[in-house]
């Protein structure tokens, strides 16, 4: 391996003629994007072919301020009209002052890696006609596929406030998803496979990483670096809606390689390849953006999962059922899916550490145990209640359906609920969240509810609901 600004980096001839890859475990890894990119990606056609569809974690069915073009919690990828896909092509070696003359071509795609003030290596890229691009980013340009903003997780709160898509440019000033993040490339015949690889390119058609980024030269004489936050892949362990189990988080490099991850999110020192897996993206894939989460699925898993017309049955089963308050003897009932973050008087609140279900009452705080606060003033209030079935205290929140179905991994009754958010779903879809720890941060990980990106509580992250039906 050869580190920038090395003196060996400079050896190999002014151009020289690419093979098919720039990963040499995969025959033709095709990248790029499109001048026409978002043909396709809402289908025209009666029987369009789907590759998958990228759901956002941390929203319950759209975006706080709604779904609007490429800025949305979820998007389907179909296969485009006309092919769109690129494919390295030839390398470069050029004085680092001669890049953006080298680069002046617009219609030609190129990635940049400047090895030090004086060099830096261009690999132009060509046009595939057996793949199509998508790109993934924070970007509003035209050449974004699906404009991603951060999703704000937490470690606390109720229901799952979610900030920063799409409102002040505050948010997009302090982002950390990178503005062009990433690409996802689907092969156009049986059977689609999607890769995914990170960055992605620009309005010029062109991917730059500066003398900063992670980067170096193969074994085989090519290029391949890091984006600055890292692009970080999970699969599965097994079938995700079969036996769902967490895999390794990875990190995926700009030629779709597979590296243990760094010692921090930005470090430049790139961690150790990892030559027995690949970025062929599979069902319950997970993409983080150090800021944001996707989900991949595939038709064939998303098959297993409820469309909203069925979970507005399971709504309406749960209400039929009449639960009741166990206290007030009041009758519950789940609000529709399109109320969201607006407690209806009827809703159901639960005791996250015991399940046992309620109306909402305001009484049963418990008190800081201590002595009386200065002035003679009572003990405050921890915010806790004590359940008056069992005794067990704990946090009291109001229960929400989860929404989007894409995250269910079956369409089983809605009987458990995350805790401490409250999102209701089936006792499949929360075993198996729980077991799956969410990057944080620059290098923290913690399971985290995926319909508001809550962080899990307990010993279990969730919580069997125990409703009381009628007594007549």
């Amino acid at each position: 391996m050869v580190l920038e600004g090395s003196s060996e980096a400079l050896c190999p001839p002014p151009s020289l003629e690419l093979r098919p890859s720039c990963n040499k475990s995969q025959p033709s890894p095709p990248l790029g994007s499109s001048s026409q990119p978002h043909d396709g990606v809402f289908p025209e056609d009666k029987e369009p072919i789907k590759y998958g569809e990228l759901i956002v974690l941390g929203h319950n069915g759209s975006l706080a301020n709604g779904d609007k073009g490429r800025r949305r919690s979820r998007l389907a990828l179909y296969k485009r009209p006309k092919a769109n896909g690129v494919k390295p092509d030839v390398i470069h070696n050029v004085s680092t002052p001669l890049v953006s003359k080298a680069l002046s071509n617009k219609s030609q795609h190129s990635i940049s890696y400047t090895l030090s003030r004086s060099h830096s290596v261009i690999v132009e890229y060509t046009h595939d006609t057996n793949t199509d691009m998508f790109q993934i980013g924070r970007s509003t340009e035209s050449m974004i596929d699906f404009v991603v903003t951060d999703t704000a997780g937490s470690n606390s709160g109720q229901g799952g406030g979610v900030a920063g898509e799409g409102g002040g440019g505050g948010q997009s000033a302090q982002s950390t998803i990178s503005r062009y993040a990433c690409r996802i490339m689907c092969e156009r015949s049986a059977p689609y496979t999607a890769r995914i690889y990170a960055a992605g390119f620009d309005s010029s058609k062109n991917i730059f990483l500066g003398e900063r980024a992670a980067k170096w030269r193969t074994s085989d004489g090519l290029m391949d670096g890091l984006t600055t936050n890292g692009v970080l892949v999970m699969h599965p362990a097994g079938e995700f809606v079969a036996e769902p189990a967490p895999g390794v988080w990875r990190e995926i490099s700009v030629c779709g390689n597979v590296f243990a991850l760094r010692e921090t999110r930005s470090a430049q020192q790139r961690g150790k390849l990892v030559e027995n897996e690949s970025n062929t993206l599979q069902d319950g894939s997970l993409i983080d953006l150090c800021g944001a989460t996707l989900l991949w699925r595939t038709p064939a898993g998303l098959r297993h999962t409820p469309t909203l017309k069925q979970l507005e049955s399971l709504r309406q089963e749960l209400n039929a059922a009449r639960p009741q308050c166990p206290v007030g003897f009041n009758t519950l009932a789940f609000p529709s899916l399109a109320q969201r973050e607006i407690v209806d008087k009827k809703q159901p609140w639960v005791y996250v550490n015991c399940g046992h279900v309620h109306g909402y009452h305001n009484w049963g705080y418990r008190k800081e145990k201590g002595p009386v606060g200065a002035g003679g003033t009572a003990p405050a209030s921890t915010g806790e209640r004590e359940c008056p079935m069992c005794r067990r205290v704990g946090p009291y929140v109001p229960l929400w359906l989860g929404c989007e179905g894409g995250l269910y991994l079956n369409a089983g009754p809605p009987t458990h609920a995350f805790c401490p958010c409250g999102h209701v779903c089936s006792e499949k879809t929360v075993v198996g969240w729980s077991q799956i720890p969410l990057p944080h941060g620059t290098h923290a990980f913690h399971a985290a509810c995926p319909f508001c990106g809550t962080w899990l509580t307990g010993e279990q992250g969730h919580i069997k609901l125990i409703f009381q039906g009628p007594v007549d």
